[in-house]
């Protein structure tokens, strides 16, 4: 998760980098200092940490990881929109949305925030590092919570388009609703029997031979979800590497990237009280 937080505990360190070295004595403080100077520590108001900040107990700190040799994802991200509360970003596919693994640098909240220096940007719900598409980001705490209600309480729009085999057999648009939970390994999920807490909204944009374009509504917003509600229905998304079964992918490889887009944002601004609407400029495979 980023960036990582830590509040400080009782002690008696005379700066927050004191404490900081001690309890990670693994990360040298040169790079404690080098971080800082990048505005890489920030506290709970997102303001940058600096070498000399004093130590405060319950004082929340907020640090971006680093990753030695972090591969680029040589993808570059498209601002859509940009105002005081909210940044709404294209993500390009393989870019992952918060650090995660090795990738720490190469993410677009860490590359957002180079770009904008607003260390206090939060996206305001994820996407898969594989999907490609539309990610709305707080800007600024003040307002955060009436955006994050938008999600909390369904009250916006999210359409996906996908390419996937074809399905003559199943009348659309269609309904899918089960129920997902915790898979193995660990980072996929799986459907299994009980009360669904999922649902996503089924149609298709274009038949064209053996693959076919869909558009994906998702009511609930499950982790994969659309990515297993596809396969279940015996279509799995082309690209997909983990549904239904894993196929790792070389570090580097990014040939044929899982047909998936978040296309479109759209929901009445709690702030406004106008309708807005945020489409992507990337395309799938045709």
């Amino acid at each position: 998760m980023s960036p990582g937080t830590l509040q400080l505990p009782p002690g008696a360190w005379p700066t927050v980098l004191d404490c900081l070295c001690e309890r990670f004595p693994a990360i040298p403080r040169v790079q404690w200092i080098e971080r800082m100077a990048r505005g890489r520590v920030v506290d709970g108001d997102g303001n940058p940490v600096t070498p000399s900040r004093s130590y405060r107990v319950g004082l929340d700190i907020h640090y971006y990881r680093e990753v030695a040799e972090e591969p680029v994802i040589p993808f570059e991200e498209v601002i859509l929109h940009l105002d005081d509360d909210l940044l709404v970003a294209d993500k390009p596919h393989f870019l992952p949305v918060v650090p995660a693994g090795r990738h720490a640098r190469e993410t677009l909240l860490a590359r957002l925030v180079r770009r904008t220096g607003n260390p206090a940007l939060v996206p305001l719900h994820r996407i898969d590092r594989e999907t490609a598409g539309v990610v709305m980001f707080s800007t600024r705490p003040e307002s955060r919570a009436r955006y994050q209600a938008l999600f909390r309480e369904r009250r916006i729009e999210k359409r996906y388009q996908a390419i996937a085999p074809a399905l003559p057999h199943l009348v659309f648009p269609c309904i899918r609703t089960s129920r997902i939970v915790a898979g193995e390994p660990f980072f996929r999920v799986q459907e299994v029997q009980g009360v669904a807490n999922s649902e996503t909204r089924i149609d298709v944009i274009a038949r064209g031979g053996n693959r076919w374009r869909y558009a994906l509504t998702p009511v609930t917003g499950r982790k994969h979800q659309l990515r297993v509600h596809m396969a279940a229905l015996g279509a799995p998304i082309a690209g997909d590497t983990l549904y239904p079964s894993v196929r790792h992918r070389a570090v580097g490889d990014h040939a044929a990237p899982l047909q998936l887009l978040a296309e479109r944002l759209a929901f009445m601004d709690p702030l406004l009280g106008i309708e807005r609407c945020f489409t992507s400029g990337f395309a799938l495979d045709a």
